[in-house]
């Protein structure tokens, strides 16, 4: 593996992260530092590594998106190990990976294996704290599927286990990654739309369905292993894979869903942290349906300033709009009289404000699939230096803070005030129970 011939930049301690980024510093740890550093270009990087430079794999939840990260991690590393609790969906796994991997239900299993030296985790949402925690515990480095958390209270336990560990964890929110929000992001921390004043960030509807049926579970799944820490209920096909994500119980709906990616790259564009939130909804209530908002919206106050809007209707994307200028970016697009300035004024990648071991010399990739190559590629460089990767544990909780604080604005109907350094809401007691979630006996995240 090439590595890229440039001192280490020391980390940053959490207090000074917290510091920098309230009023609009650099949010270090975010992977956006320093300024205007060339790095020698290495396209070769991302290539198929040779065998004696490879890691043992293990990859813990392998439906879509599960199987679509460990399919790239296998440029890097080989998959030694795999662990889903459907066995139809892990004996796919198996059978999609070369050299016959062992198989696993319960992944505290996979974690005892000495050669498995990477973890990736593509589960549902709330089990990806409790797995975290444990893969560091056991000596692990982790690629660990967005939203990172559940509760803004997993975010405070998973960053001091993370750092008390050592190991080196990058979260999947792979925009950071794709060149198109990259570029955005770029410029408007440099200056290319004016003063920073407002962020518009649309989502997309959350789903509506229900009543389901109860049924048992199918004999191909540990429905006990897949609710962790959530209440046991009865089974339901549609709280399972793909689905979870209308159920609050176990997800957020697109507030932590598109959230984690489009408001963790507003928020990095913002560089700054919200102390006030006033967010509004309406709560589907039918019995064994999905539960998480309709008609939702959210307002949010930073503290440099700026505003930021959340809606549920209208083109999914950021639009961000400062006092000369303003650009959109979303999946399939970055436009704006600012992005068509960069045809006589560029904005060069050497000049991106970047940090050790970032993905500006690999090259420019947009999409989901191929940005996810840089993504893991980035990781694995860390790894092998033991650096903070681009999308770091301290970032990707203060980002999906943010879709937890809108979620808690609409579910008690008011404005909220929050204290980012203490973070908790201020004088409001009924606010700060949603900060955690009950959990159940034999899950519980310590």
């Amino acid at each position: 593996m090439n590595e890229i011939a440039l001192m280490p930049k020391p980390n940053p301690s959490r207090r000074e992260f917290l510091k920098s980024s309230l009023v609009g510093g650099s949010l270090i740890g975010s992977g956006l530092a320093g300024g205007g550093r060339s790095f020698p270009r290495a396209g070769a990087q991302d290539k198929p590594r040779a065998k004696v430079e490879r890691l043992g794999v293990g990859s813990i939840g392998l439906r879509y998106q599960g199987s679509v990260v460990a399919h790239k991690a296998q440029m890097y590393g080989d998959i030694v190990a795999v662990c889903d609790v459907d066995k139809n969906v892990r004996d796919t796994a198996k059978a999609a990976f070369g050299s016959t991997p062992r198989d696993f239900e319960d992944y505290r299993a996979l974690l005892q294996r000495n050669d498995v030296d990477i973890v990736t985790i593509g589960t549902p949402d709330h089990w990806h704290t409790k797995m975290v925690i444990d893969a560091c515990r056991a000596g692990k480095d982790v690629y660990c599927e967005k939203p990172l958390t559940l509760t803004i209270d997993e975010g405070k336990q998973l960053t001091r286990a993370v750092k008390e560990s050592g190991r080196v964890v990058q979260v999947g929110s792979w925009q950071r990654s794709d060149s198109r929000f990259r570029l955005a992001v770029e410029m408007v921390r440099q200056g290319r739309i004016g003063k920073l004043e407002r962020v518009d960030v649309v989502l997309g509807k959350n789903k509506t369905g229900g009543p389901f049926t109860p049924r048992p579970a199918p004999s191909n799944f540990n429905w006990d292993l897949w609710q962790g820490q959530t209440p046991d209920v009865p089974y339901l096909e549609e709280r399972a894979h793909y689905t979870f994500r209308w159920w609050y119980e176990d997800s957020g709906g697109q507030m932590t869903d598109w959230g984690a990616h489009h408001l963790d790259i507003a928020q990095w564009a913002i560089n700054s942290l919200p102390v006030e939130i006033d967010g509004q909804a309406k709560y589907p209530h039918i019995k064994n349906g999905f539960n998480v908002a309709v008609d939702f919206g959210v307002t949010y106050r930073y503290a440099n300033g700026v505003t930021m809007t959340v809606s549920d209707t209208g083109r999914n994307g950021i639009m961000f709009t400062g006092d000369a200028g303003r650009i959109f970016v979303n999946r399939g697009t970055l436009e704006g009289k600012p992005v068509e300035a960069l045809a006589g004024n560029p904005l060069q990648r050497d000049m991106f404000n970047v940090y050790d071991y970032d993905n500006v010399y690999r090259p420019e990739r947009a999409g989901k699939l191929d940005a996810i190559i840089n993504h893991m590629g980035n990781f694995f460089d860390c790894v092998a230096a033991r650096r903070t990767p681009i999308s770091d544990v301290e970032s990707q909780h203060r980002s999906v803070s943010t879709c937890h604080l809108g979620n808690i604005s609409m579910r008690v109907g008011r404005k909220l005030t929050w204290d980012p350094v203490a973070e908790e809401f201020t004088n409001d007691a009924e606010a700060n129970q949603h900060l955690r979630r009950d959990q159940r006996a034999g899950y519980e995240i310590g």
